[in-house]
Parts: structure tokens; sequence; C-alpha cells
């Protein structure tokens, strides 16, 4: 193709996208607006060719790529600048990334940059803090935003775990919806940090609210011998990840779909009866082994979590369960 041809294709791609992207924005942004939520979908690669995510952040714009083989330089910023003109957003509020399908645990974590600049956005009567420049990952995990009130209409006089709690956006609306106490995990010194700017930021207190920095199956391990329970968990792994395993001395690596069974049958000796685990997975390849939990009911809970942004991806964005033991 020559780059004549090339760029009217790009320039074509472009119109596609700035048309979507503002139909989209006319459809959701004065509802959201009501409900307080500033943090939402706007695109996701519905037009095959068309390989982007974008995402609005209060004013804000998250322009994504998934990266191929074929991927040249100038697409992204073409489609970042084609999205911000769409919706008169300032191109110094555009946040271009490149994104890897597949990958493991650490990336969300990866630093593409060093800014350590975050802005608030609110969810509902919560706020969080987002970083758009400096990881792949923003902070906030929009497409569970059904998933977290859920855990904040449930939560109330419980005891609640959060298992990879990341940036701790579970464990605050746990305690806003009265939880008696919450325990956040997370082997991430950064994800902890940011989780307690989280909390401090919606006035959550630190007495009853403990973040750990810790491996989760550490943490499991120790839990079982202090004998800890709780009622309520939040379950949500990366699909791939490696640890250190100290007490056997090796390097010991982690399969969402090998290894899930194993994982939350430890999470469920932990539980009172009656108790309630939330497990979600984003493996697109995602194979449930259920019926090897030690529970007293399992339910796909998919539908009910996917929120109205997302649902017009081809295919679900996450997969999640409730588990009642």
């Amino acid at each position: 193709m020559t780059e004549e041809k090339l760029a009217q294709k790009y320039q074509n791609q472009a119109e596609m996208l700035a048309n979507r992207v503002s139909n989209r924005f006319k459809h959701l942004h004065r509802r959201y607006a009501r409900r307080n939520i500033e943090a939402f979908r706007l695109y996701d690669w519905e037009i095959p060719e068309i390989r982007a995510a974008v995402d609005w952040y209060a004013g804000h714009l998250v322009v994504a790529e998934y990266i191929r083989r074929q991927s040249t330089p100038e697409w992204l910023p073409m489609m970042g600048a084609a999205a911000a003109a769409a919706l008169d957003v300032p191109l110094e509020k555009v946040h271009l990334k490149r994104r890897f399908t597949g990958g493991g645990d650490g990336i969300r974590y990866e630093r593409l940059d060093t800014t350590d600049e975050k802005i608030v956005v609110r969810e509902g009567d919560l706020s969080f803090r987002v970083n758009l420049n400096d990881y792949v990952d923003t902070g906030l995990f929009s497409d569970h935003r059904n998933t977290r009130r859920m855990v904040k209409e449930t939560a109330a006089g419980r005891d609640f775990l959060n298992l990879f709690c990341y940036t701790g956006t579970f464990s605050c609306h746990a305690a806003r919806g009265g939880a008696r106490r919450t325990v956040s995990v997370d082997r991430s010194e950064t994800a902890i940090l940011w989780a307690r700017e989280n909390m401090a930021l919606n006035g959550i207190p630190e007495a009853g609210n403990t973040l750990i920095q810790s491996d989760t199956f550490d943490f499991l391990e120790r839990a079982a011998r202090e004998q800890a329970s709780f009622d309520l968990a939040v379950v949500d792994p990366p699909s791939f990840s490696t640890r250190r395993d100290v007490r056997r001395g090796i390097e010991a690596s982690f399969d969402v779909s090998a290894d899930h069974p194993g994982l939350l049958n430890r999470v469920i000796r932990l539980m009172r009866k009656g108790g309630v685990v939330l497990f979600s997975t984003n493996h697109q390849q995602f194979e449930p082994r259920m019926n090897e939990l030690a529970a007293s009911g399992v339910e796909e809970i998919t539908a009910r979590t996917i929120p109205e942004d997302y649902a017009s991806k081809r295919k679900a964005i996450h997969r999640c369960w409730r588990i009642v033991v």
C-alpha cells in the first residue's frame, strides 16, 4: 500500500472513530453525570480495523491501541487527535497508551512515565485518584463499577477481604457500605500506597481498614494459621503471574485457568458459613472448574456485573461468579 493510500485509510478510520465516540458520549454522559460517574468507556474495538479503546476520565481521554505486528507509530496519535476533536478535549488532556493482549501480573504497575500526576474522578458518592500517564492501567477498572456497587450494598456489618486489591476501590465501597472491617492485600507497594490515598480521600479511617503488602498466597497461609475469618470477599487475580515461594524456595507460577480452584478453596477456608466470595477474571479463554470448589452454591453473575458502557464489546471484558460457602 502506498503512503498516500495508507494515509487515506488512517484518515477514514479516524473519522469513523470520531463519529462513534461522539455518538457514544452523547448517549452516556448525561445519564452518568446524574449518578456522579466520571469514568466510563466510549469505545472498545467495536470496528475490527480500529483496534483501540477510548475512556473518559472527568474531561480527559485515555486512548489505547491494542498492539499488533502491523502497528505503525503514527496511527495512535491520529486516533487520539480525532477522538479529542470530536469531544472538544484539548490535546494536553489526551493520554495515549499501547496495550499488548495477554500479559501477566505486574503489567498494571510497570511505569510508562514518571509524572506522578493524579486526578480525582467520582463514582457515585466515592472518589478515586487515577494516574492517566504513568502506567498501562489508571488505578480504576471501570468495568467493575457494578460489582463495586454490589459489594457496597451487601457489606453492612460484614468482615470484608479484598485480595489482589490493587488501588483499594472495592475496599472503599465496602467501608462506605458499612463493613465492620476491611482487609486489603496486594504485593505491590505502589498499589498499597495508592489504596491508602483512596481511603484518605473518602474519609475512611485507618482503624478497622487494614492494608497489607503481601503476596496473596503467603497471606492466605498466615490467615489460615491465625484462624482469620470473613463474611464477604473479592478475588480478582491476574491472568498469569510468577512469585517467589519462600517456604519451598522456588519460583512459582500462577495461571488463573489452571489454578483458580486451588486459590478459591484457600479463600473459602477463611469464610464463615454463608459467606460470599465474588471471583472475577479478565482472561478471555478462561475455562471455569467451579465443580472443584468446596462451596454450597456457585452462580455466574457476569451479565449483572457488566456496565452499559462495556455491553457493546464483542466478548465480555470480564467474567464473574458469586460463590456461597
